[in-house]
Formats: C-alpha cells, structure tokens, sequence
C-alpha cells in the first residue's frame, strides 16, 4: 500500500484523522509499520552509547509511538463505536500482536536498566515535578510488566498476555452480537402498553432497520435492568425483555461464561508470576486505593444499609402491586422497575414518561451541558459541520476558552446502532501534549434510541445523567495542561477516572442549569415549578435498589478477581461461581440481578476494569465531597470552577491523585456525603 493516513499527521485542524479518506484496509498495515517503527526507536534508545538521561531515555519514549497511538486510538474507538465484520478481523488479529508488541517494549533488558539508573539516580537528576513522576511512573510501569522476572517467568508471561488479549477480545465481540440477538421483535403495537407515542415510532423504526417492517423491536442496552422495563405495562411482554437481557452470554446465548472463567484463571497466574496474592491485590496496587483490604473495607460498610434501604423499597413496590393485582401479586425482577415509576408517580407526582417532552437532545445538549461548561469553565462551543466524524451521526464541535483561545475539538455520537457496542463512554483521538505539540480531540459514545427521520430525540432522565457524566470525561481531556502524553487528561489511576464525569452530573439538577434546558419541546414553555420540586424530592428514591445492582456487580468483579491460582485454575461454571459469589456477599436478591452478569460484564472481561468496577463508588466519595463544596461556601459558581479546573482537571496523571484533591478541598476527602446521598446514614 502506497499510501497510508496514519503514516503522517493529518494536516485537518487540531490532527482530528481525515475520516474521508481512512479505510478499513488502512487499520493492519498502520498497526503493523507503527509497531515496527516504535521497536526501530526503542533499539535507538539503548543502542545510542550514551549515558541515559532522562531527554535521550524517558521524554525519547514519549516521543516513540506515533504511528501505533495515531492508528490505535481511531481503531479502537471505531471498533467499539462502528464495528463489521473486517473490523472485527482485524481486531482478532492485532490484539494479541500487540500484546505481544507492549511486552516486547517493557521486557527489553536493556531499555529497563537505562530506566532503572535513572530511577536509582532519581532525586539527583534536578527534574522538574512532572517529569520526576514520569521517570517514577515509568519505573512502576516497567515493574509491573514483568521486568524484573527472569526468562523464563517472562516467556511465560507473554503467552498470557497474548492469550488474554485474544479472549478479551472475543468477549467483546460476542457481546455485541448476544445483546442484538437478544433485540425483542414484537408483532403488535399493544405489546408496547405504556411507552408514550415517541418510544413507539422509535421502536418501529428500530425494527424498520433491523429488516423487521411493520413491527417493533426493542434492542437492548449493556445492562440487567433495561430501562424500557419501566415503561411496558405488560408483565408477560418485561417478563421477556428480562429474560433476554439476563440470557446474554450464558448457556445456549453465547460462549463468554467460558472465557471468562478463562480469562480469571489467566490474571490469577499471571499476578502470581508477579508475585501477588491475586489479580485483585495487584490491579489495586497502582492506583488511589492502594490494597484490597482497602476495598473490602469501604464495600463492606455499605453493603448493609444498601440491602436494608432495597428492602424497605420492596416492601413498598410489593404493596402497590398487591393494592393493584391482588394478595398473590409477586414482586420480581422484571417488575421492580415498573412498579417503582408507579409509587414515585404517586408518592412524588413524577411521571417518568411526562418528563420526555422537557428532555430533548438539542435543548439538554446546548441549553444544558454546554451551558453548564460555560457556567463554571467559561468555555464555548460551535458546531463544525465543515469537519468530518467516523459515522454519519457523529457531529463535530469546535471548543474554546473564555479569552477565545482554542481549547480543542469534541465529537459527540449519540445514537444507538447495532455496530456499536452498548453502554457510554469517552476516547481520546488525540491527546493533549506540549511536548507533542497537540490539543485535544475527544469522543463521547452514548446509546439514545433513534427517534423517526424529522421527529426529536426525547430523552429520559437517566439519558441526561448519561449526557453530564460522559461530558465531564470529555471536559477532562479538554482542559488537559501536561507536557507528557503520558499523563494526558483521563491518564489517572481507574479508581479516580470517573471522579470528574460523576461530578459533571451535579449540573443536570443544577437550578439555574435545569431550568435552561428543560423547556418543552412543542411549546417552549420552561418545566413547571412544582415539576422541579418533585424531582428534587423524589431524586434519592430508589437508592436502595441503585446501590444493590452496583455492589453486586462490584463485588462479582471482586469474587471473579479475588481467586488465588490454585482455584482459578479449578474447574468452574461461570453461572454456579456468580450465585455463590452474590450469595457469599449478601447481594443474592432475585429481584435485583447485578447491574452486569459475568456474559455481558464488559468492563471487566472486555475492557480495563478487571478487579476495578469498585471505582465507580470510590470515585463517587471524592464526587459526593466535591459537590458539597461547590453548594458551600460564598465564592462565585465561576471562581469554583476555574479552582477545580486548576487544580484537578487540567493535571491529568502529572500529579498523585488524592494530592490533587486536596489542593482544591483542603483536606483529604470524607465518605459522610457519600453515605447522605445514598441514604446509607442509617
């Protein structure tokens, strides 16, 4: 091939990739000349006859790469947003390749003992902070790789890398074909008793586009409880959409309870070869948490209260149920949700599908969490339909500082598709870098149900949490102030990424912010008082359930992470293991499955969240304190926001984490408003 986008940096503004012209047959021979060119400037490195310093060893490894981070970073994010059946191939074919290509980096002898003399020599080097936590970070990374392992431990540690990367990838892969196989056809529109008129259109033309004409089609997100289960009044009809969410994966659905079993045996060894107890001990050993004590301590203190809270919320759902269908009236998993929008229409007169028509894309987009970027961050957006995404629906937006300046590019791609995996999420297509010269591109991945040609995108209010949460990753990346790719915007320890995505979704409930968005689409007329009142006072209900379908999920992760070698390797059913596991953690509550089963849970077996799905919560302590501070206090919502900004969005993974919290807040964080959030105070 002559030639190759990703051979040279695209010209278009702030090096977004010139999608026009990128091909699936572009993807393997980049992947295939950027390992080999960062293997050519790796040799370089050790072969240079110079003492290291950390210009010719640390910053020449920062430089190294190009090709590999320009092709990887579009690859991944397309395989994940706009898959097929090439992309999967290729994706089969490059994972364990570049398993292979890491290992062959960070297990080069002589590369680590450049890198290990300068760590011994760090404190007399006169570095700078941020690169004396590179040259620290890299040491760590080199370790944890296997470096110091002899050659036969690290031969044995390539062919499990190798072999996981391969299953991880299968997992995924298999997930996305298990959730559309899952999609429920249904014949008759009286099926969808309940869904208000949009949700209907939407289904019937989820079904037009599924080859399915005249009927209706409700696809699936990449979690237990479908949202949709608030909405059916047919039992038989949730019943259906329950059992085809739970089935994903599992048995006759797919092959991933095997992999993951698999894939548990493999992290179990390759922690042991690394001399940890398990893979939980060791994925936590690098980030804020530090020791999986640490972890079990904090979920052990909030497994009670959430169960008792569930509980207490059962009791209610089963009373309204029993009020409505009589004394034999069983509350199950495909009817929690339901009968809980029924109880908080009544108890808050908040009805979930009369929110809709005050919840459209655009106006939540704009009026919402542009706004409220503008509001704290004095930040401006504008549309750039000059500038091309990697799918039609993606739409490109210019982002500035409050003085002008630019700040970088956001691509916002907001509808499901069947080639796109469920769930949200954040990439980076270019990442912020002085020494590379380079603002941010950023992506925002959501899964809203695509209304009919010409008709809005209503939303629910879990689609707005959704919108907030992901814009605070993106926001992350935007104000991203490093020298080093390294620590680039959400470079941080997982345990501390969500923190400012959860934090971004204070602004959805924020009254000077929700009244800006929340206008009714036909009329224009803002969401009535009394309206916001109740939301507010029905905002905590249903923690309990929310906090159980968590914590089980997290402490699923935990039981699949926390297996020592010898039983990892025993023989296990993935189905057998998940019920002991939630059994064993007090969570086995049949009307409350985990928020992820083993054949669906993604983030763990499909994505880098393997033994650190507790993050999200960890996360939420440091949010829960954060958004106390910004309610207290006299200082303007604008002078907190260029603090937080200052402190903590902008210094990526250029400081330690907590260190950075507590420059901002003036102490280290406190779980209390934690536990007031969540009703977990008693």
């Amino acid at each position: 091939m002559t030639s190759n986008p990703f051979f040279e940096r695209s010209t278009l503004p702030y090096k977004l990739p010139d999608f026009a012209v990128i091909d699936e047959e572009h993807y393997l021979p980049a992947f295939e000349r950027g390992m080999a060119v960062q293997l050519v400037e790796v040799a370089a490195i050790t072969r240079t006859g110079d003492a290291p310093t950390f210009g010719n060893t640390i910053e020449a490894l920062e430089r190294s790469g190009a090709v590999l981070t320009r092709v990887a970073n579009v690859f991944f994010n397309r395989a994940s947003s706009d898959s097929s059946k090439r992309i999967e191939e290729i994706e089969a074919e490059v994972s364990p390749l570049l398993a292979a290509h890491r290992d062959a980096v960070y297990l080069d002898p002589e590369l680590f003992e450049r890198v290990e003399a300068l760590y011994a020599e760090r404190d007399r080097l006169g570095l700078d902070p941020e690169e004396a936590r590179l040259l620290e970070q890299y040491h760590l990374k080199f370790v944890r790789a296997g470096a110091r392992l002899d050659a036969a431990q690290q031969a044995r540690l390539r062919e499990l890398n190798a072999e996981l990367a391969a299953a991880s990838t299968e997992f995924g892969q298999n997930n996305l074909a298990a959730t559309n196989a899952a999609t429920l056809v249904l014949d008759s529109a009286a099926e969808l008793a309940g869904l208000g008129a949009a949700a209907v259109a939407a289904a019937a033309e989820n079904a037009r586009s599924l080859g399915h004409a005249g009927k209706w089609a409700l696809s699936l997100q990449n979690v237990s409880n479908q949202p949709i289960l608030a909405e059916l009044a047919d039992p038989s009809v949730r019943e259906r959409v329950m059992s085809a969410s739970l089935g994903r994966g599992l048995g006759d659905n797919g092959n991933n309870g095997v992999l993951a079993v698999r894939m548990a045996a493999i992290r179990a060894e390759r922690a042991a070869l690394l001399g940890y107890a398990d893979h939980a001990s060791y994925a936590v050993a690098d980030q804020t948490a530090k020791t999986a004590p640490a972890v079990e301590e904090m979920l052990a203190r909030l497994v009670p209260p959430a169960v008792a809270n569930a509980e207490r919320e059962a009791g209610d759902l089963a009373a309204a149920m029993r009020a409505d269908a009589g004394e034999q009236a069983e509350l199950r998993s495909w009817d929690w949700q339901f009968w809980s929008e029924r109880v908080r229409a009544e108890r808050f007169s908040v009805d979930a599908e009369a929110l809709r028509p005050y919840l459209e894309l655009e106006r939540v987009l704009w009026d919402g969490v542009f706004f409220a970027a503008e509001l704290a961050y004095g930040i401006t957006v504008r549309e750039r339909p000059d500038l091309r995404g990697y799918h039609p629906e993606v739409r490109v937006f210019e982002v500035f500082d409050a003085d002008g300046t630019a700040l970088g590019l956001f691509l916002g791609d907001f509808f499901k598709r069947p080639s796109k995996r469920g769930g949200a999420w954040m990439n980076e297509l270019v990442s912020q870098s002085r020494l590379l010269g380079q603002l941010p591109v950023v992506v925002n991945n959501l899964n809203i149900g695509k209304p009919p040609e010409g008709e809005p995108a209503l939303l629910t209010w879990d689609n707005v949490r959704t919108l907030f949460h992901e814009f605070g990753h993106a926001l992350h990346g935007l104000f991203s102030d490093v020298r080093f790719p390294f620590f680039s915007g959400t470079e941080v320890p997982r345990d501390f990424v969500e923190f400012p995505s959860q934090v971004n979704e204070m602004w959805m409930s924020h009254p000077r912010v929700l009244v800006n968005y929340a206008k009714h689409v036909e009329t224009g007329e803002p969401i009535p008082a009394e309206l916001l009142e109740r939301l507010a006072a029905a905002e905590q209900f249903g923690e309990g359930f929310r906090t159980v379908e968590y914590l089980a999920a997290t402490l699923l992760d935990w039981a699949w992470h926390r297996l020592p070698e010898a039983d990892a390797s025993a023989g296990i059913d993935a189905e057998t293991f998940e019920e002991q596991a939630l059994r064993k953690a007090g969570l086995a509550l049949s009307a409350i499955p985990p928020r992820y089963r083993t054949g669906y849970f993604a983030h763990i077996f499909a994505g880098g969240y393997g033994a650190g799905y507790y993050s999200y919560i960890w996360s939420e302590v440091l949010d829960a304190d954060t958004v106390q501070w910004f309610e207290d206090g006299t200082a303007s919502l604008r002078e907190k926001g260029e603090t937080f900004r200052r402190e903590l969005l902008s210094r990526g993974g250029s400081v330690d984490p907590l260190t950075a919290f507590a420059a901002f807040r003036g102490r280290a964080p406190e779980i209390e408003p934690l536990l007031v959030r969540r009703g977990l105070t008693v």
